[in-house]
């Protein structure tokens, strides 16, 4: 993991106003890629509704590397700080 991608981890979590469900599952699936690899668990069965979403957000990455999953991820942060400044 490089320092800017741990840096965007962290200050993700500083984020004067939440995100959207939808912006939290896009950074999800590219954090789940950039530090873990493509999907290894089984799909979460429909009494799992929110891990069903994870997912598939982080499955449909698969074959995807680690830098460039770092490199997104750290894109969409960067546009979230932008948004949710203040």
């Amino acid at each position: 993991m490089t320092m800017k991608f741990e840096e965007a981890a962290e200050s993700v979590k500083n984020l004067k106003k939440r995100p959207t469900d939808n912006e939290l599952l896009e950074l999800y699936g590219y954090y789940k890629q950039a530090t873990i690899g493509d999907c290894n668990t089984d799909r979460p069965g429909l009494l799992d509704p929110k891990g069903r979403y994870k997912w598939d957000q982080w499955n449909k990455l698969k074959g995807m590397t680690n830098e460039e999953a770092s490199k997104k991820y750290i894109e969409i942060v960067e546009k979230l700080l932008e948004k949710y400044r203040d």
